[in-house]
């Protein structure tokens, strides 16, 4: 049985929006809702939260996650990477639990739209492909063959044309390749590759597909509203329903 374990990571210092993690959303703190999508995924073995913050800490418990440590301070700070925070976890629970994991489950709270079949569906995809990882995505809202650059106050194209498309043809999206970006609500990736590689990419990284109804990165006051109302919505229509 592969063993699998969720970790949401949640420091106290946002700027952005202050103290974000536990700003509450359509009714609940915006860590809840991530919480309460992984304890009802299939696949998880344990749901645990990574931060530095004891109110973030108790909120986390009090919505059905664990909190076996505290964060180093010097791993959450404006600047701090991801990598070194998942790995603390690993190390902690593996020198303190003596427990090893299989797979490491990254969930950010900034993506509360994501579903527990998103979840288990990502860890299907790693299994059935013996991935390395897996990273979600989403079709990206404005195509980068469609972006420009402003060079001395005058239009240019960011990227040259795609190939086969003359330099001053009007590139029409449906003509283009599709283009994929991050949407940040699942990193999975192998313990293994995570400790010893020190990174969520590899070769043997999968893409899971998800649709911009349920992608959603909230970095400011405006994504937290849009959440809100998502969040709501749908609630509402799941009582009428």
């Amino acid at each position: 049985m592969t063993n699998i374990i969720g970790l949401i990571t949640a420091r106290g210092g946002s700027k952005t929006v202050p103290r974000k993690n536990i700003q509450v959303v359509a009714g609940k703190p915006l860590i809840a809702w991530t919480i309460e999508a992984a304890n009802a995924s299939h696949s998880l073995n344990r749901v645990i939260v990574s931060t530095d913050d004891e109110e973030i800490a108790q909120t986390a418990r009090e919505w059905g996650a664990q909190v076996p440590f505290m964060r180093p301070t010097e791993l959450a700070q404006d600047g701090s990477p991801h990598i070194p925070v998942v790995t603390h976890a690993v190390e902690w629970l593996e020198s303190h639990e003596h427990v090893k994991y299989d797979y490491v489950l990254l969930l950010q709270p900034t993506s509360p739209l994501r579903s527990p079949q998103d979840i288990d569906k990502s860890i299907r995809l790693a299994l059935e492909n013996d991935a390395d990882s897996v990273v979600s995505v989403c079709e990206a809202p404005y195509h980068p063959y469609l972006a420009k650059n402003i060079v001395d106050g005058r239009l240019k194209n960011f990227l040259p044309p795609p190939e086969g498309f003359p330099a001053k043809a009007y590139l029409a999206r449906q003509k283009l390749p599709k283009s994929f970006v991050n949407n940040g609500a699942i990193y999975l990736v192998r313990r293994d590759v995570l400790m010893e590689r020190q990174t969520l990419y590899t070769e043997r990284s999968y893409a899971y597909v998800m649709p911009a109804e349920r992608s959603l990165d909230i970095d400011t006051p405006w994504d937290l509203h849009l959440a809100g109302l998502i969040l709501k919505d749908r609630g509402e229509s799941q009582t009428e329903a």
